[in-house]
């Protein structure tokens, strides 16, 4: 990690930038000082009506479950983009990561925010916020630690009276298992992601001695056990599920899309058969903008 992070560049908060002509201001609110859980909090200024409200989006960021943070430049810019053209208040989670911090840390410190921002909501978010109007939302790991954090949100969904999650926002979720897909065995030169990385990235996060099919990583294990009721809690919301062609992780993908439909849930699959493993990272390629407005439209349907 010490040399990757020489990299990763850092973006420091307090700051404005502008979006398509849209100022978006960040700051940084601690949640528990203790494990470093805290998250950087992007609000745009619309100069609409003072009564249109904004949706919350909870936002988790990717680097399997091991590298970068909100303030990564790269994160940093996405989320005051989504912001920006949603436009929507967005919450970026710094979670703790792995291998100091192993299976179910991440996951502890998104539900906890949610539970932090249900007991402060208006004394650290903005009053133009929608608490009813909630998505939780990730890209690569951070989409894996966004459907465990939705589900586990769902299944307590009597400790939040004013939030409500309403949509899950998966880009390109870091899903797994003990069998090699068609596409992890084809995609093996592809850049940033193939198997050899993410079996690391899996050994990092999961518990010492848990194989590929544990419950974080192979979420719909087929066989004559399954019960849909016991796999997503019945109020699990519906999901924008983002997929591109040359990402080895796609079958994955894809089959957590037929799990949640098997579940009776709703499910929107979206993808770009040209697009790489992390491509909403960079803004000259045409996929980037593309899920800025698949995600938009989402939203504005909810």
């Amino acid at each position: 990690r010490h040399l990757f992070s020489l990299l990763d560049q850092k973006v420091i908060a307090p700051t404005t930038k502008v979006f398509n002509d849209v100022p978006v201001s960040s700051s940084d609110i601690s949640v528990d000082p203790s494990r470093n859980l805290w998250f950087r909090l992007f609000v745009p200024d619309t100069k609409s009506s003072a009564e249109t409200l904004l949706p919350l989006i909870v936002y988790f960021h990717g680097g399997g479950f091991t590298y970068f943070g909100p303030d990564s430049r790269s994160f940093d810019a996405l989320c005051c983009n989504l912001a920006a053209q949603i436009p929507a208040t967005i919450v970026s989670v710094n979670y703790r990561l792995a291998p100091e911090h192993r299976f179910p840390c991440a996951y502890d410190d998104g539900f906890d925010t949610l539970k932090y921002i249900e007991a402060q909501n208006y004394a650290v978010l903005p009053s133009k916020t929608d608490l009813s109007k909630c998505f939780i939302a990730g890209d690569s790991a951070g989409g894996n630690i966004a459907h465990h954090v939705t589900h586990r949100a769902c299944k307590d969904s009597h400790q939040f009276k004013k939030i409500k999650i309403v949509g899950l926002l998966a880009m390109q979720p870091l899903f797994g298992g003990e069998e090699r897909t068609a596409s992890e065995l084809r995609l093996t030169r592809v850049p940033f992601l193939n198997i050899e990385s993410t079996d690391r990235m899996w050994r990092n996060f999961l518990p010492e001695g848990a194989d590929r099919n544990h419950k974080a990583a192979n979420v719909f294990r087929d066989g004559p056990n399954f019960k849909a009721a016991d796999t997503v809690p019945e109020d699990f919301p519906s999901s924008l599920v983002f997929v591109a062609g040359f990402d080895t992780l796609q079958d994955w993908q894809k089959r957590y899309c037929v799990g949640l439909r098997r579940c009776g849930k709703e499910v929107w699959l979206v993808e770009y058969p040209n697009g790489i493993h992390g491509f909403y990272n960079f803004p000259e390629l045409p996929e980037s903008a593309l899920i800025v407005k698949e995600v938009r439209q989402f939203i504005q349907e909810k």
